[in-house]
């Protein structure tokens, strides 16, 4: 089983995706944890809305500090945090580079989504 982490600074949208996308895509084959450099403590009700039009249930996911996470990964990407993103070692490390989708409009947040949706896919392929 690989174990794949995914960063942002809040842990309320970007990164709670992707994670719920690695579970998807992932099946038994793919631990996914998410974690922020400074999270909030909510699920962007948005991220839970989108979510829930590609039927996964957002809202079972808790918004996690990167000090909760322990372990070794396989892979940890970051989603554009920059500096804000500490490191954690990997034997492979990305940074998606992808906008925070927070206050985007909706069509502009499925944008987002899709594009977590197929980096996901893609890096759980290469796994």
């Amino acid at each position: 089983m690989k174990r794949v982490l995914f960063v942002c600074v809040e842990n309320s949208n970007r990164s709670q995706m992707a994670e719920a996308f690695a579970h998807i895509y992932g099946g038994n084959d793919i631990e996914a944890f998410s974690a922020g450099s400074r999270p909030s403590g909510v699920i962007n009700p948005k991220a839970i809305r989108f979510m829930g039009e590609v039927g996964y249930d957002l809202a079972q996911h808790a918004s996690k500090s990167l000090d909760d996470i322990q372990g070794e990964f396989d892979a940890v990407v970051t989603m554009g945090c920059g500096d804000q993103c500490p490191w954690v070692p990997a034997k492979v490390r990305e940074d998606w580079a992808l906008p925070d989708p927070k206050h985007m409009e909706d069509d502009a947040y499925r944008c987002v989504r899709d594009e977590i949706a197929a980096r996901v896919r893609n890096l759980v392929a290469r796994l």
